[in-house]
């Protein structure tokens, strides 16, 4: 049986979407958790256990985004992602017996070019994980796709993977002051109750080599690593969700999303993160979060009409910009399709980060 083979009868097993639903991919992400850990309020997080997996929850991942620029400052973008799924909710077995899938995302954004792979694995036979190594090194990896680190802990680490046209080798540096998303790390996404545990490290420091179409390119720049786990990440009226990272001119680290209500009241949150560690938890009532105009891109999958183009105000610390991407295709057609892509900032802040957008 095939890796792709064995993760979609994973998820039909696990979802059991019926017919109707079963066009949006999404679905499984709104299924109930009967079996699985909640995610509750007042979790004491601690690290370096953390950064491993939460086999009780059903769905985690480790997600890396990067604006990054060569020496002669044409700006590229690179992410990496690694998500783990729980077939059910007992306990593993491992081996061949293991109830846990993986599958893997990575993309390239360049000047003239957008590429992107993912790849799929059942857990339990080597193939892809997330662990401490033999010498107690934090790795996580899916075939020759691999982050490992010197620590146990992600920094300092190399990351080494790529596409069918590109390939990179970043390394990746950071400290220990761990930013706990929403409320000491308990991510609220609507009001019926889902939530997700969320820790993010917005300050890694990255250079490394791209390679584009064979010939290397050396790159350096700023990159964003989110973690997070939870068993039922939306309500069943959530279609998906709008989230924006950015690196601001003044040294500090945006993040703001939304999760989309069918009655058009969205759910919304973020942060504003200091390299010193100090944190400010942003409220729905904080920030606005407003699409300036849609764009009709036509994709292998179908055409797709996207808000590329948002306006973020959180008038209590001033910030007032504009965000825009910087390519309109970066469409992953995956298993689960979305958008993801650098952006840039302009208005009270310049700046660069990341847009993704799910559910469209």
């Amino acid at each position: 049986m095939t890796n792709l083979t064995f993760l979609l009868r994973a998820l039909i097993t696990l979802s059991a979407i019926p017919p109707a639903e079963a066009q949006d991919p999404y679905q499984l992400l709104r299924q109930p958790s009967d079996g699985f850990a909640s995610v509750m309020p007042g979790r004491v997080f601690t690290f370096p256990n953390d950064h491993y997996p939460h086999e009780k929850f059903k769905i985690e991942w480790w997600y890396l985004t990067a604006n990054l620029s060569d020496s002669e400052g044409n700006d590229f973008g690179v992410h990496w992602t690694l998500f783990r799924q729980a077939m059910n909710a007992g306990i593993n077995q491992r081996g061949w017996q293991s109830n846990q899938t993986w599958m893997a995302h990575a993309a390239v954004s360049t000047p003239d070019s957008f590429s992107f792979s993912q790849r799929f694995a059942r857990g339990g036979i080597g193939q892809s994980g997330v662990e401490r190594s033999d010498t107690g090194s934090f790795e996580a990896w899916m075939d020759d796709w691999l982050w490992r680190s010197q620590s146990d802990g992600p920094f300092p680490a190399l990351l080494t993977a790529g596409t069918e046209n590109h390939r990179f080798q970043l390394a990746l540096s950071a400290s220990d002051k761990w930013v706990l998303q929403g409320k000491e790390g308990y991510s609220q996404k609507s009001n019926l109750g889902q939530a997700s545990y969320y820790y993010s490290q917005p300050f890694v420091e990255i250079s490394g080599t791209i390679w584009v179409d064979g010939s290397p390119l050396e790159v350096e720049g700023d990159g964003w690593l989110d973690r997070e786990w939870s068993s039922q990440p939306l309500s069943g009226n959530q279609a998906g969700w709008d989230w924006i990272s950015l690196h601001l001119s003044d040294g500090t680290a945006l993040m703001v999303y939304q999760l989309r209500h069918d009655s058009g009241e969205h759910y919304i949150s973020g942060s504003l993160a200091r390299q010193s560690g100090q944190t400010t938890f942003l409220e729905p009532s904080d920030v606005t979060l407003t699409p300036v105009s849609e764009t009709t891109v036509a994709f292998p999958d179908g055409s797709r009409t996207l808000p590329l183009e948002w306006e973020v105000s959180v008038p209590s610390l001033n910030i007032e910009v504009s965000v825009a991407a910087v390519r309109a295709d970066n469409w992953l057609g995956t298993a689960f399709p979305y958008w993801e892509g650098p952006v840039t900032v302009e208005g009270s802040h310049q700046g660069s980060g990341y847009l993704e957008l799910t559910g469209y």
